[in-house]
């Protein structure tokens, strides 16, 4: 987007939100939270998606800075590149702080190999906790959300240490951690592996984290008891709200419920159907955003289903004809005809079952929710039933 156009965007959208909104400082306070994560690859979109929106926040998570191999903070978003008054940074912060919501940058971390090299080694870690904490105070960002994945179960204790001295150093700044969900053992193996060993020190991560975001989501087929209950017809959800559940209580054995963020998805996933003797096999084809999925539907003339998990899908034929000439197999996630084509199945999370996470919520008693993404691509609707 030209920067001359985009600035005039940004501009309109935050004298509207002053002269339209109430600040929160104004508004009835409330212990439950939202949050949201702005993706860096979509931050012009992201940022005028939420600015309008930002009267409904709790905390914002640009998303973010990435440690590299070295264990080197690389800025993805944006904020020491640009000092302009018109940037997405400078008016998402300048909002940020009329409308008194955190900004909280993520550090996201996946390279399994680095992550135990670096952490293992206490100097490389203690650089690595001075440099976050650094910025954070250098930018007077509210504080960190870490979000390393993929880690070694062999990295759990060095990672303690690191949210150790991260948590030393950082003050009374914050200290968000994204963790990945923990499926209850018997939901998850036939046969539990002994020992099952875990990535997360969860007490460790009670003790030295602020806010702890359950990144409750891409669910697959990790639930066998779901997937056996949901049999035979095609089961391959983003967030069941029963296995959410789950996820959160057995969560809540080891971390206060008052630190629990329910992460929920806003985009979807596609897969190749293959029916098989019994069941059917999941081959991912791409992640997308509702857009794309509603408009498929349109043009195959399906209304998508609201199936067992409370989210959308709908299944079709591909052939090569152009889109308006596919035929589809079902509307719904039925019994499939047999044929020599892969099927498609097209599954996403909207604003209804996005409500149900906030009700569940509630309902646990947790400390709130966080939405992965908000990115200008997510269901609208959801801005209409944030609390």
């Amino acid at each position: 987007m030209n920067r001359a156009v985009f600035a005039v965007i940004f501009l309109s959208t935050l004298v509207s939100a002053f002269i339209f909104n109430i600040p929160k400082a104004c508004a009835a306070t409330t212990p439950f939270e939202i949050s949201g994560w702005i993706p860096y690859w979509r931050e012009a979109t992201g940022t005028i998606d939420v600015l309008p929106h930002m009267k409904s926040m709790t905390s914002v998570m640009p998303f973010g800075y990435i440690v590299q191999n070295d264990g080197a903070l690389y800025d993805a978003f944006g904020f020491s590149a640009t000092s302009s008054a018109t940037s997405s940074v400078s008016i998402l912060s300048s909002v940020a702080k009329i409308q008194k919501v955190k900004i909280i940058p993520t550090v996201m971390w996946s390279n399994s190999e680095a992550m135990d090299r670096i952490l293992k080694n206490a100097t490389t870690r203690q650089k690595l906790e001075d440099d976050i904490a650094n910025l954070v105070k250098q930018n007077n960002f509210a504080g960190i959300d870490i979000d390393f994945e993929n880690k070694l179960a062999e990295t759990k204790s060095y990672f303690s240490l690191f949210l150790k001295g991260l948590y030393m150093r950082m003050g009374q700044k914050l200290v968000y951690c994204a963790i990945e969900p923990r499926t209850p053992p018997s939901s998850a193996f036939a046969v539990i592996p002994n020992p099952l060993q875990y990535a997360n020190d969860y007490s460790a991560i009670n003790k030295y984290c602020d806010r702890v975001e359950i990144m409750a989501y891409d669910q697959g087929r990790v639930d066998i008891k779901l997937n056996a209950n949901a049999s035979p017809t095609p089961y391959i959800p983003i967030s069941d709200t029963a296995w959410v559940k789950k996820v959160v209580e057995l969560t809540a054995q080891s971390i206060s419920k008052k630190k629990i963020i329910i992460g929920i998805a806003t985009y979807g996933y596609e897969y190749d159907l293959v029916k098989l003797t019994q069941g059917y096999r999941y081959d991912l084809a791409w992640t997308f955003n509702q857009g794309y999925a509603t408009a498929l539907a349109s043009d195959l003339g399906l209304i998508p289903t609201r199936n067992s998990a409370g989210e959308l899908n709908f299944i079709y034929t591909p052939t090569t004809t152009p889109m308006t000439n596919i035929v589809a197999a079902s509307a719904s996630a039925g019994p499939i005809p047999a044929t020599t084509t892969p099927q498609r199945i097209v599954w996403w999370s909207d604003a209804s079952s996005v409500n149900d996470k906030i009700q569940l919520a509630k309902q646990l008693g947790v400390r709130g929710v966080a939405f992965f993404k908000f990115d200008g691509g997510e269901d609208q609707n959801i801005w209409n039933i944030l609390p």
